[in-house]
């Protein structure tokens, strides 16, 4: 049996260039790491003092000095606060505006009609930033039931071995990446700062508004009021972490077959809609203007709506 040089040659290419994208992928993933590690500490390199350190931190979250949300428009405070993402009005400000004006002028001069451009500046500066937060949300939240049991082992093994609450917070601040570095980094500052560990668990639960840190948050407290040994209630906590994300995965599983059926029947009458008009315009152009159809389509519009809010309503399981 013969083997041709260049297939030898085209092998070897093959794996050199696979080789080197396994390579750049996974120093940009330590390098990702590292960063995450290491930006609540940046922040602590360019700002001296415990107390100025602890009010930035609040207000890189959207948090006032005192570590209150806004209470303006407290929805979207606490979705802000959730996402994890450096608040910074103006920026932000000039995000959504950009947005605005590029799907405002897009969808004016695509359709040629004052209606759809205001339509798409209002979904380029308000649906869309509240779509990416919501987004980001999410994410951080998946994150956080993640990473939690892996802190609470860092700190029962820091108190077994004798240290202090306080350190066993601070050593998860240094230690674990984003999100769940940042949040206990910031409790261990206001634990410095001059807060019980109570009052610094409780505002973390606040800032994280998931169940599992909640239930960290009472555990705290409860052997705050009762006295009792903390580091096995920590494990048992850190087994329920444990035991309840396994049950979120089981659910997202056995619900995945609703979701994929959710998605397509939601997007098929869009794409059948869009081939139609990209192959034959004339199909709906010589009608789109009639009342009927116009009335037709809102009313199909409204019926895909209310049906994934069905579905969504079968397929949302919570723990």
């Amino acid at each position: 049996m013969e083997i041709d040089a260049k297939f030898i040659v085209m092998l070897m290419i093959g794996a050199a260039v696979f080789a080197g994208v396994q390579g750049l992928s996974g120093l940009f993933t330590v390098a990702t790491q590292k960063q995450q590690v290491n930006r609540r500490l940046k922040v602590g390199e360019k700002i001296e003092g415990i107390s100025a350190l602890v009010i930035e931190l609040r207000k890189q979250r959207g948090l006032t000095a005192a570590g209150a949300r806004s209470d303006r428009l407290r929805w979207l405070s606490n979705l802000i606060v959730a996402s994890g993402l450096p608040y910074d009005q103006r920026k932000w400000i000039t995000y959504a505006v950009g947005a605005a004006m590029v799907l405002g002028i897009g969808a004016g001069i695509m359709l040629r009609s004052p209606i759809a451009a205001v339509a798409g500046a209002l979904a380029g500066g308000v649906l869309l930033p509240l779509g990416f937060l919501k987004y980001m949300a999410n994410k951080r939240n998946g994150a956080l039931g993640y990473q939690l049991p892996q802190a609470l082992d860092i700190i029962v093994r820091s108190l077994e071995a004798g240290h202090p609450v306080p350190a066993a917070v601070a050593l998860v601040g240094r230690e674990m990446s984003d999100p769940i570095g940042t949040e206990f980094g910031m409790a261990a500052d206001e634990i410095a700062y001059g807060a019980t560990l109570e009052q610094a668990v409780e505002r973390m639960a606040e800032r994280c508004q998931h169940a599992d840190v909640d239930l960290f948050a009472a555990t705290v407290r409860l052997q705050e009021k009762t006295g009792g040994n903390l580091t096995g209630l920590l494990k048992l906590n850190a087994n329920t972490v444990r035991d309840r994300h396994k049950m979120r995965l089981k659910i997202k599983a056995a619900s995945s077959e609703g979701r994929a059926s959710a998605m397509i029947l939601t997007a098929a009458p869009f794409i059948a809609l869009g081939i139609i008009v990209m192959i034959a315009p004339n199909f709906y152009g010589d009608v789109i203007n009639e009342p009927m159809v116009k009335y037709g389509l809102a009313g199909l519009g409204f019926w895909v709506f209310l049906g994934n809010l069905i579905m969504r309503r079968m397929i949302d399981m919570r723990l």
